[in-house]
């Protein structure tokens, strides 16, 4: 089963021991994982160290480290270089690939993740029906923006009347901050996997931004997070405390519908990542994109 490791505690030294990735206190043993099982690690706390054989384990699995900032949000990710038997071939399809299938990957992108906030809304008993109908809006590219359309009425119904989506305040939005984080680490090492460059992104262009495909990607899953994030204030207050965080990088182990069956966040994020790599190749859109859980399933995240 894949797993986030988080590493939040000042002092902690990080490195590889015999298959497994070693956390120690000094001369003092912490807690150990096998390399093979980590899809991420998540760093927070000041003067962690670790071993260049870590990371080049990580790199060979991977799995990406991200240092985050005091607000729970990504400052820097470490991936590897190769990530696929044929990422050449695959790297050039992606950077040839013409704007008609990058418009209408991005269209379906955003209907995916109407969908999926339309499933959130109903399943914390808000009125769902408005956003589920936009989706008949999105054109090639969303280039009339229906996915904003589709945020301005979600979030006050997700979060509150008085919420702002605000990376660098706390609370609500530091939870939404970390959750986001395990989404992406996730997204990103997706993307590599499959032989693709993160910085190539289908609608993020930011010339900063070295993970605009990840950040594509990752959209039809946040409302998982957002969900979550909604459970747990509930219940516990926003803080992003050792239970929050536990609670939101088991996310990537969430079943969602998929093909007929059941399938974990992080293989989803795979299979999608994987059938965007294939769609370039043959100049034919074919996108593996999820469907929502049921709403017991939704309104049981967090609590």
């Amino acid at each position: 089963m894949d797993q986030i490791v988080d590493i939040s505690t000042d002092g902690r030294h990080l490195s590889r021991d015999r298959g497994f990735l070693k956390v120690s206190d000094g001369a003092e043993e912490i807690g150990r994982i096998p390399l093979d099982q980590i899809a991420g690690v998540i760093v927070h706390a000041h003067g962690t160290t670790w071993s260049t054989s870590l990371l080049t384990e990580l790199a060979d699995r991977g799995a990406p480290v991200v240092l985050c900032g005091s607000n729970h949000a990504p400052r820097s990710v470490l991936l590897p270089l190769e990530g696929h038997h044929a990422q050449g071939a695959r790297l050039r399809a992606q950077w040839q690939a013409k704007a008609p299938i990058l418009k209408q990957a991005w269209k379906q992108v955003v209907i995916s993740k109407i969908a999926m906030q339309a499933a959130a809304l109903e399943a914390v008993g808000e009125t769902h029906a408005p956003v589920a109908m936009l989706k008949r809006k999105v054109v090639s590219g969303d280039s009339t923006n229906v996915e904003a359309q589709a945020a301005r009425y979600y979030w006050p119904r997700m979060m509150g009347q008085e919420f702002r989506r605000d990376r660098t305040a706390p609370d609500l939005n530091a939870l939404l901050n970390y959750g986001y984080t395990v989404l992406r680490a996730a997204t990103a090492r997706a993307v590599v996997a499959a032989g693709l460059h993160p910085t190539i992104g289908l609608h993020h262009s930011n010339r900063g931004n070295a993970f605009a495909l990840a950040d594509d990607l990752m959209e039809p899953f946040r409302p998982l997070v957002d969900c979550c994030v909604r459970g747990l204030a509930e219940r516990n207050g926003p803080k992003v405390d050792t239970e929050a965080k536990t609670t939101l990088a088991r996310l990537i182990a969430l079943d969602l519908p998929f093909g007929g069956g059941l399938t974990p966040v992080s293989i989803a994020l795979g299979k999608l990542a994987v059938s965007l790599g294939q769609s370039f190749e043959t100049r034919r859109l074919n996108l593996a994109l999820p469907s929502p859980p049921d709403v017991l399933t939704l309104s049981g995240l967090g609590s």
